[in-house]
C-alpha cells in the first residue's frame, strides 16, 4: 500500500480525533499545542495541522490566536502553536448527527 493511499485513508479518522478532542472543552478554546500532547503517537503533528486546516476552512472550527484573542480566519497565515480553536455551531452539529461529511468519520 503506497503512503498517499494510507493519508487519504487515515483523513477521516484523524478529522473525527481532533474535533472530538477540540470538543472535550467545548465552550473554551483549546490550544493546538495541547492536541499535538493529547493525540500523539495516534495522530502525528503534521496530520493534526492537516486536520485543523479542514476543519478550520469546513467551518468545524474557529481558531484565534493565544495571546491577541482575535480570530484567525485562515490557518495558512498563522504560526499553528499560536492557535487555540474552539467548536463552531457546525461542528457541534457535525458531533451531534445532525451533518455528514465524507471527509470525517463518525
Amino acid at each position: 500500500m503506497d503512503i498517499e493511499k494510507i493519508k487519504r485513508e487515515k483523513f477521516p479518522d484523524n478529522n473525527a480525533k481532533v474535533l472530538r478532542a477540540i470538543n472535550m472543552l467545548r465552550t473554551r478554546y483549546v490550544k493546538i499545542f495541547d492536541l499535538k500532547y493529547a493525540l500523539t503517537p495516534e495522530v502525528n503533528s503534521s496530520e493534526i495541522t492537516d486536520s485543523v486546516n479542514y476543519l478550520n476552512e469546513g467551518g468545524y472550527i474557529k481558531l484565534r490566536d493565544i495571546e491577541s484573542r482575535c480570530e484567525v480566519s485562515d490557518f495558512a497565515d498563522a504560526e499553528p502553536n499560536t492557535l487555540e480553536a474552539k467548536l463552531t455551531q457546525k461542528g457541534i452539529m457535525f458531533l451531534n448527527g445532525k451533518i455528514n461529511d465524507p471527509c470525517i468519520r463518525r
